[in-house]
């Protein structure tokens, strides 16, 4: 059996999930999950959100704080329906739940939402431009630093601990 590293809390490895077939998600169709296709919509709005508040505050150009809200608005709404995908395996899939990995993924994506709507709310209701600098900017990187955190965490769930792979199909852990 090959040795897998164990680095707690940024590793957290388990020689019968290395050498096992994974378990599939729950919300699948033909063995393909969602929750990493449906992720890539938010992660690209929400950094992009990030970048259009530097262009903001490099050029203070009215363009960049409309593209932000707009992205901010995006990144939240498709932000919730990723975390409704992966809320269902989380609940669902015992090795997600039983994973330091899960649970940073889970908690640190949901502070990213929060953050989010924060943000988009301040825009909205305080004019598109005023709350940009520094208070949107810092909750954009905030939320875009979080979401390369919690994708370490999402990938370690699928390569390490083989969460929404094509698998033997159980939902429990292997006996």
């Amino acid at each position: 059996m090959t040795q897998t590293p164990n680095l707690p809390p940024l590793i957290e490895s388990n020689s019968e999930e290395y050498g096992d077939s994974g378990v599939v998600s729950t919300v699948a169709i033909a063995g393909h999950p969602f929750h990493p296709l449906l992720v890539t919509f938010p992660i690209a709005f929400l950094v992009g959100a990030f970048a259009t508040d530097l262009g903001y505050w490099l050029t203070t150009d009215p363009f960049w704080a409309r593209a932000s809200v707009w992205l901010l608005g995006a990144g939240f709404i498709s932000g919730i329906v990723a975390a409704l995908t992966g809320m269902m395996d989380f609940l669902k899939i015992d090795r997600v739940r039983k994973r330091r990995a899960g649970w940073f993924h889970m908690v640190g994506n949901v502070a990213a939402l929060l953050l989010t709507l924060v943000n988009w709310v301040l825009r909205l209701r305080n004019g598109i431009i005023e709350p940009i600098v520094p208070t949107g900017l810092l909750l954009s990187l905030v939320v875009a630093t979080l979401l390369g955190v919690t994708g370490w965490y999402g990938a370690e769930l699928v390569y390490r601990h083989k969460v929404a792979v094509i698998g033997y199909n159980s939902r429990r852990e292997p006996s």
